[in-house]
């Protein structure tokens, strides 16, 4: 169960090796989290991970699975739910794609589509099921300040983050008064590996920073949180701006 400040014992990252949620972990295992469950593609990665969080403290399984195998996740959160109660479920996995190549790559452009929103639809949907049939819990989804208007430089990324964004706020409307919490997470340019070597955007951020959020956005019961906060007002004038406007952006 969570503490009286809203933080978990029990974790559950879909996304074992994401930056963003390993920064979330080590910081919640800081706190009071015991209990991590690292999701994700076996590798000398995932292991790693699961190593580092040991060294903190923390007891750390890893369980195989695939964003792009909707089909097993169903078994794959069942068994950790099987396990015992989870408090905290963090949605984390996503690739950015190269906007130019998947451009003439369909397929390409396909699997990130896949990935960032078909997967994660189906991994949240089995992971609020369990949430709910325990009666208490958070789910907290990444989403990305790229789907609050797709840009041409990344749109097939951008429209995937759009869909994520809404039906993560969809589900938090299905699920209010059944105990269990739907947080979206807006992040803007995170300075990481999936963002190695890309021009850095205004109001940079890092994965820390990103996890602190999280962790206030939890104490606090957040519905949507933007990182850095600045961001929510720069994005509102963003979406407003006329597309013939919008179109001139260095953006």
């Amino acid at each position: 169960m969570k503490d009286a400040f809203g933080l978990p014992q029990s974790l559950l990252v879909l996304g074992g090796t994401s930056e963003i949620a390993l920064a979330t972990a080590r910081r919640l295992v800081a706190r009071r989290t015991r209990t991590v469950w690292l999701a994700g593609r076996p590798s000398p990665a995932l292991d790693a991970a699961a190593e580092q969080l040991r060294g903190l403290g923390a007891e750390v399984r890893t369980v195989a699975f695939d964003a792009l195998d909707p089909e097993s996740h169903e078994a794959a959160l069942g068994k950790v739910f099987a396990e015992g109660d989870i408090d905290l479920v963090l949605l984390a996995f996503g690739i950015l794609g190269d906007q130019a190549h998947d451009e003439r790559e369909p397929l390409n452009a396909v699997r990130v589509a896949q990935t960032n929103y078909t997967g994660a639809v189906s991994a949240a949907l089995v992971a609020a099921r369990s949430l709910q049939a325990q009666g208490h819990g958070s789910l907290v989804v990444l989403s990305s300040v790229a789907g609050e208007r797709a840009r041409r430089a990344n749109f097939i990324y951008g429209s995937s983050k759009a869909g994520l964004d809404a039906f993560a706020q969809g589900l938090g409307d299905a699920l209010h008064g059944t105990g269990v919490h739907v947080m979206v997470v807006r992040p803007g340019f995170v300075r990481s590996r999936m963002t190695e070597g890309m021009a850095q955007a205004p109001l940079a951020t890092t994965p820390e920073a990103v996890a602190t959020a999280i962790e206030l956005g939890l104490r606090r019961r957040s519905e949507t949180v933007w990182v850095p906060g600045a961001l929510r007002m720069v994005m509102s004038a963003v979406r407003h701006l006329p597309r013939s406007v919008f179109r001139r952006l260095p953006v």
